[in-house]
């Protein structure tokens, strides 16, 4: 190969033919502009083609027919008849018009059950491999660390244990389909300043690699994923997309990493624009590829100056090739370079994007995601109640998605455009579980009218009981309340809805706070006054269902909180992963930074308890393992499921560690009256951390584990001991902990 026709291999190209205006990606509008056009951009070869389903609105007619068309001259383009790599987005489902909408990632973190992810995952990767796609942009693994970020929506939760092993299944879902998954954002973009998108990251090594980096070594190593897409942000003052330690002494060297490195929209050319650390775009080419970044996307931008940069010796040819050499071995493995290649493209007519079986897993992952916050017996509803249904939320179906769902993300610049689907609101759904129902919207989601909010007070006091719905809807750039762009500026609730709460409250008539959010909101001052409380987090297509079907029994709720719930609107310190001078302090402080609901939280229609722990040693090797056992009892009248979780806590260590962590979670289905024997795992390895001098140590020493039902709720404590020399591990360390259910 030529220098030019290496450099067209780790390009890309994105074709926008009726797109509306209205960015789908950052700066999507502006940046657009400058690209050139098809011909120009697949001489002598094209490493990607991007969103051909996920940019405009396509029937699977015109889908098959674009993405046919578009192969067919990208192979005639170069001398090789290289093909090229197809990517989409599909974070709540194929980004694709008609295509399932799932629940979002942290309602995936919220049903703590990553065997149904997987299932999710490779229905998701069959549907997208059927029409020619052969690279995913998901999952995201950043691990929460404040509720404000507008793209907690998208993420799995703030526990990196809980992200890891949900991820982790959600990537082995779409590469069991043939389907490249990409870990993103690699990494620490979730801990941006002030909770700002795109803001820069101020941490120590420790955390990074202790928390943030973990999930991603998950992926990796449990879930084989092939491909990892940088970060917008910049840690310590090194942006991801030219950090050479983190792309490929880590990534690559410690890890072992194999696959492709592909940029996050535009970031290349944000290290001269917004970085300001390359003087020109070929200079942040050079920055880029010689730090590790394999892929330009989502068009060929700043790597059209790489050529340039080869010739002038800025950019070694040997490094180019290594790039390049990825790249081809990766469509080598996906057959791109058999003789005779065509693309795998089912008959459009046999093609159904939301077909039955898609919607029954949506539909149990909705229905698992939902938590039961609060209750004071008032749920479940009896059939016969007089309910009125009131708030914005439960007034439009887009309020179930999240801000990658298709319709959110790109039918908002197609008005008139129909969803493709089935989309029921709330407010139909509770209609048709309960005999007696009105609705009164009250309020927008954002805004300050609040001109309705007497018609929504007369309603409630009317009825029985008022199912007050309140939260987000989800968008890009300013186009919502929630997701990508849209960070808040404190977390009370959008607009007047807090307003509409307190006076439907206010009515006497006992309330049943419902929120549909991408982020949890404070609700100190309303939870408490509330019949019951229900959060979901944007649960899809088949979240208005889930959630009527739980008010009213039909479901018994066994989600958890993947983010705990603050009491307060102002920013929250941290999350529940603190460090000891993190928790409440007596004296020390005026400040409370407690959440009122904590991680791992949630109820149900029946009772559960924990009893008899045992473990198997109080003395452990550092290269060894303990088991830890306990009873489960389900004490109540119904069936149901039970979220047994495992912390840990290091009692004195090197460097400070988090207070409580999660190690371990299972979920038991029991009959009433029934006992099962839950028994972790824990090996040794599950107590490493990053030591004071940055090698990963197990040390010795006491730890305290406990088991229960959430981070703040464990009633069995025990203890153990590691004894002997302070042990090093790497990535090849046991990043799970099994458990098995007698």
């Amino acid at each position: 190969m030529t220098v030019a026709e290496k450099v067209a291999q780790l390009g890309s190209f994105w074709a926008k033919d009726g797109a509306a205006e209205g960015d789908v990606a950052p700066m999507s509008q502006e940046l657009g502009q400058e690209a050139p056009g098809f011909d120009a951009a697949i001489e002598g070869g094209l490493g990607q083609l991007t969103r051909t389903w996920g940019t405009t609105p396509l029937t699977p007619e015109q889908g098959i027919a674009a993405m046919r068309e578009r192969q067919r001259r990208v192979m005639a383009a170069n001398r090789f008849g290289i093909p090229a790599v197809a990517h989409e987005e599909c974070l709540t489902g194929f980004t694709a018009w008609g295509a399932t909408v799932y629940p979002t990632s942290l309602a995936w973190g919220a049903t703590f059950h990553p065997e149904l992810v997987h299932d999710m995952a490779r229905a998701i990767g069959e549907d997208m491999a059927g029409v020619g796609v052969h690279q995913a942009l998901s999952p995201v693994l950043d691990v929460v660390h404040d509720y404000r970020w507008g793209r907690v929506e998208e993420t799995i939760g703030e526990d990196p244990y809980l992200v890891g092993t949900v991820g982790a299944a959600y990537v082995r879902g779409l590469e069991d389909a043939g389907i490249v998954a990409t870990l993103k954002h690699f990494a620490g973009y979730s801990a941006s300043v002030a909770a700002l998108n795109h803001g820069p990251v101020r941490m120590g090594r420790r955390h990074f690699r202790d928390v943030v980096l973990v999930p991603f070594e998950m992926a990796l190593q449990v879930g084989g994923a092939r491909s990892v897409m940088n970060s917008y942000t910049d840690v310590d003052g090194v942006p991801c997309a030219a950090d050479r330690w983190l792309l490929t002494d880590l990534l690559r060297g410690e890890w072992g990493f194999t696959g492709t490195v592909v940029s996050d929209y535009f970031a290349i050319r944000f290290l001269q624009s917004a970085h300001q650390v390359a003087e020109s775009k070929g200079d942040a080419a050079a920055l880029a590829l010689s730090a590790g970044l394999d892929v330009e996307l989502p068009g060929t931008d700043a790597f059209a100056d790489l050529a340039a940069q080869v010739a002038s010796g800025a950019v070694p040819e040997e490094v180019l090739d290594v790039a390049v050499r990825r790249v081809l071995e990766q469509k080598a493995e996906l057959g791109l370079l058999e003789p005779g290649w065509e693309p795998r493209l089912d008959a459009a007519a046999d093609i159904d994007l939301d077909s039955p079986r898609n919607r029954a897993i949506a539909r149990q992952l909705a229905e698992e995601s939902i938590v039961l916050v609060a209750n004071d017996g008032t749920l479940p509803l009896a059939a016969t109640t007089r309910v009125a249904v009131i708030g914005p939320v439960a007034a439009d179906g887009l309020t179930m998605m999240g801000c990658y769902a298709f319709p959110n993300h790109v039918l908002k610049h197609h008005p008139g455009v129909e969803a493709g689907m089935d989309l029921p609101t709330i407010a139909e759904a509770v209609a048709g579980e309960f005999a007696a129902t009105t609705f009164t919207q009250g309020c927008a989601i954002d805004g300050d009218d609040a001109s309705g909010i007497d018609e929504a007070v007369a309603a409630a006091a009317a009825a029985d009981v008022a199912i007050v719905t309140v939260g987000d809807i989800a968008g890009l750039f300013g186009a919502g309340t929630s997701g990508e762009g849209n960070d808040a500026p404190d977390l009370r609730l959008p607009g007047v809805q807090h307003e509409l709460v307190e006076r439907v409250l206010a009515s006497g008539t006992p309330v049943v706070l419902v929120v549909s959010s991408g982020r949890p909101y404070a609700l100190g001052g309303l939870a408490e006054r509330c019949a019951a409380v229900v959060q979901a987090f944007f649960p899809g297509e088949e979240g208005a269902g889930a959630v009527a079907g739980v008010l009213s029994g039909r479901v018994n709720p066994a989600g958890r909180l993947p983010v705990g719930i603050p009491r307060v609107s102002g920013a929250q310190p941290w999350t529940y992963l603190m460090p000891p001078l993190g928790r409440r302090q007596k004296g020390n402080t005026s400040l409370d930074p407690e959440v009122m609901f904590p991680f791992g939280h949630g109820l149900g229609y029946t009772d559960f308890e924990v009893s008899d722990l045992a473990l198997s040693s109080d003395e452990i090797a550092p290269d060894g393992s303990v088991e830890i056992a306990a009873d489960v009892t389900n004490t109540g009248a119904r069936a149901g499921v039970h979220v047994v979780q495992l912390y840990l806590r290091d009692e004195v260590a090197q460097v400070t560690t988090p207070v409580k962590r999660l190690v371990g979670y299972a979920r038991v289905a029991l009959e009433p009256g029934e006992t099962r024997r839950v028994t972790f795992a824990l090996h040794a390895d599950r107590t490493s951390f990053t030591g004071l001098d940055h090698t990963r140590i197990v040390e010795p020493g006491w730890f305290t584990v406990w088991v229960g039902h959430s981070s703040e709720d464990l009633p069995l404590s025990g203890r153990f001991r590691i004894v002997g020399d302070v042990r090093a591990v790497g990535h090849d360390r046991e990043l799970l902990t099994p458990v098995t259910i007698a």
